[in-house]
């Protein structure tokens, strides 16, 4: 088979005509692989892919002023629909808090949760071995169906579905800085962005990390009226946090405790509940409350104090000393970097009416409002700056890998040219790992995501696609040296008994590799290894000796004509 091999190599290579195609072809396919990244989309690059978890959260968030029972209304939806899941194994509600601290939560701020308004659901489901649906896939079926049931129970009611992080943790996957001077204009341009982000394909769970600014009232005691009537302002003071916050009023002895234990009075639920969010219902609700004064008549709360209606005071964020907000979304097992750019797209469209608009870095913004000349950075972060500082790391790694094995060949041959043979050889790998994503994912239920691990198997590839190339070169050497074997019987000698080894060495990788392919955060790994080393075999064996042949062998090896000998000879 390898005599045979042999014949077609020779014959090809001293053909003009299969020398053209085979060049022409590996350019085509170069071409096209690249294309299947941008613009056509048919292989789409993320930082990392879903996780397959066992248990993941859902973060609810009612309006500023919601009251715990109707969050509990609402969790109380969600837990409905999240147990008739046959995967679910149990649950656990966090009313008013956020649930005890995982990865994701430390950097999402759960620990800070502590108001009515909120809740979070841990939801542990069975192990991955022992189901067939992904979490991730879980998550994507059941986020619209929860959302859409729970969600319009009160107005402006966010629902959103945190998953462990595959990779580092981020905020979100999308994360859009607005740095400003004025809290007004750093507000206004985060809820334009929010409305961008709701209208662009693949964002979900959109949110801004700002306070909502609401009605609230002012209770101004009136100092004169509380002397004149008899009473103080410590018994105003306790009658209001008796009536709805609670208070200690008394301490029960136990048998069993060395401690007293606290005995806390408050209304009821009910009689704490007001009609309606006015400035009338507050007094109605406090006018029912009374005090006792020093001659013992019963004087009304509304006597003594002064209600102001006013508004909240919500909180100012900053970062490095730069006063700023956060715009957050996920995406919907879809990768962050293209809604992304449609929604930067979006962006600059809209915001040129009334704002300057200059590009600072690869995609971030900065605006200047035209009428009051005021500036504000828009800057990405998120899974969506990791994911830029990843590939442009892993870039670097890559190019530095390639100079590096072009100057060890330089240095060791002595000519640009065979070390030039050498680096393309190993760089045709990429057609391989590329076509490998594509058609791996046309067998997976999900999108088969172009990763990080897969640019480290291409870096790792570009190793063994060298060796390859160098043993080629150095048989051939030998076989015009010590042989005395022409260029074109040395090229074909020499890639048909080095074919054996190569293959061995492919499928050895290719066998290992098939144990990381369907791993969901090494799958990237296994694929890139397994059909890049295919093209690295094809590289090495069709393209590599057409690439020698045209290339000046005599000259490189000092090559001088002489009585040839026969190869079964020892050097």
């Amino acid at each position: 088979m390898f005599k045979k091999f042999e014949e077609l190599v020779y014959k090809g290579i001293q053909s003009s005509a299969q020398r053209k195609l085979v060049l022409i072809g590996t350019l085509v396919a170069f071409i096209l692989s690249i294309l299947m990244i941008a613009p056509t989309k048919m292989v789409l690059a993320k930082m990392l892919p879903g996780k397959n978890n066992d248990t993941f959260n859902i973060y609810v968030t009612l309006a500023t002023g919601s009251s715990i029972e109707q969050t509990q209304k609402v969790t109380e939806c969600v837990s409905s629909y999240v147990v008739q899941e046959k995967e679910v194994v149990d649950t656990e509600v966090f009313l008013g808090m956020g649930s005890p601290l995982d990865f994701a939560g430390l950097i999402k701020g759960s620990h800070f949760k502590n108001s009515e308004n909120v809740a979070e659901i841990v939801v542990n489901i069975t192990k991955k071995h022992h189901r067939e649906e992904p979490s991730y896939l879980m998550v994507q079926r059941m986020r619209p169906v929860i959302q859409d049931a729970c969600g319009k129970l009160y107005p402006d009611t966010e629902i959103a579905f945190v998953e462990p992080p595959a990779g580092p943790p981020t905020l979100a996957a999308v994360v859009m800085e607005v740095y400003g001077s004025t809290a007004e204009g750093i507000r206004d341009i985060a809820y334009k962005i929010e409305d961008i982000f709701k209208r662009t394909d693949g964002l979900v769970d959109i949110d801004v990390m700002e306070d909502e600014i609401y009605d609230t009232f002012e209770v101004i005691v009136n100092s004169t009226k509380v002397a004149k009537s008899g009473v103080n302002v410590k018994q105003l003071n306790n009658i209001l946090y008796l009536a709805f916050e609670g208070m200690q009023i008394a301490v029960k002895n136990s048998d069993k405790y060395n401690d007293q234990i606290p005995i806390y009075l408050s209304l009821s639920q009910e009689s704490k509940r007001f009609t309606k969010k006015d400035l009338d219902s507050v007094k109605v609700k406090l006018a029912a409350l009374k005090l006792m004064n020093q001659r013992g008549m019963m004087v009304p709360v509304t006597e003594l104090v002064k209600i102001v209606p006013n508004k909240s005071n919500p909180m100012i964020m900053s970062k490095d000393l730069h006063q700023m907000t956060n715009v957050l979304a996920e995406t919907d097992m879809v990768s962050q970097v293209y809604p992304l750019i449609d929604a930067r797209d979006k962006i600059i469209e809209e915001f040129s009416k009334d704002y300057n608009i200059e590009k600072t870095g690869l995609f971030n913004l900065r605006i200047i409002n035209k009428q009051t000349g005021d500036t504000y950075d828009l800057i990405w972060d998120g899974e969506m700056k990791v994911t830029i500082d990843t590939f442009i790391d892993l870039g670097g790694a890559f190019i530095a890998a390639l100079i590096l094995i072009f100057l060890l060949m330089v240095i060791y041959y002595k000519s640009y040219t065979l070390s030039g043979i050498i680096l393309l050889g190993s760089f045709l790998s990429i057609i391989g790992v590329i076509v490998g994503h594509y058609i791996w994912d046309l067998f997976t239920p999900d999108t088969f995501f172009l990763t990080a691990t897969s640019l480290i198997g291409f870096i790792a590839l570009i190793g063994i696609s060298s060796r390859n190339s160098l043993l080629l070169i150095d048989f051939t050497k030998s076989l015009m040296h010590e042989k005395g074997m022409h260029k074109a019987e040395a090229i074909a000698y020499a890639t048909a008994t080095r074919a054996k080894p190569i293959f061995l060495t492919a499928v050895a990788i290719m066998l290992a590799s098939t144990l990381l392919a369907n791993d969901a955060v090494f799958g990237g790994l296994g694929v890139a290894l397994i059909f890049g080393t295919v093209a690295a075999v094809v590289a090495s064996l069709i393209v590599v000796p057409v690439l020698l042949y045209m290339s000046n062998l005599e000259s490189h090896f000092h090559f001088h004509e002489k009585k040839a000998v026969s190869v079964n000879e020892p050097l």
